[in-house]
């Protein structure tokens, strides 16, 4: 079942943000780098901040009362990249890992499809993550650019790939 994220919620929020964050990169990047991204992302602060935004929604995913998943979506000057500003940024989708592989990925993705309506999709994924990658072109996403995530001291190359529905 997936419904909108109410503040009251922001600590399952932060909870899942860094397990699911960990849990899928922290082979590929230095533990202490790691922790301080950890720590400034997610911290209650920046959650709060991100939450209150009024052209940034976040729908929880919830399995047997559990929320188990979270999709953030940004409009106009909330898009983490200067976009077309009728385009919708897919910025989240996360997955707890032993939730992963049962379609909560691609429901919440199919939502925010529905969301954007006539509307360009767009979202940013990390260049070293295949999965991800081939999972959004079997979604009719396609690569339209690069941006650099910044972690720690390490800029990574962020694909832009987008959805013109």
């Amino acid at each position: 079942m997936m419904k909108k994220c109410t503040l009251q919620q922001i600590d399952v929020l932060r909870e899942i943000s860094s397990k699911t964050f960990y849990e899928t990169f922290h082979d590929s990047n230095d533990a202490q780098t790691m922790q301080t991204y950890l720590n400034n992302a997610f911290s209650p602060k920046q959650m709060e901040k991100e939450l209150l935004h009024p052209h940034s929604t976040f729908y929880v995913y919830e399995v047997d009362g559990q929320v188990v998943g979270y999709l953030k979506l940004n409009e106009r000057d909330a898009q983490t990249e200067k976009m077309n500003p009728d385009a919708l940024e897919i910025e989240r989708i996360y997955v707890l890992k032993s939730f992963q592989k049962r379609g909560i990925g691609k429901i919440m993705l199919e939502k925010a499809i529905t969301i954007a309506h006539n509307r360009p999709i767009w979202l940013g994924v990390w260049e070293k993550n295949p999965n991800a990658i081939a999972f959004y072109e079997k979604m009719g996403f396609k690569k339209t650019g690069e941006h650099i995530f910044q972690m720690g001291d390490e800029q990574q190359t962020d694909w832009i790939m987008t959805r013109f529905n």
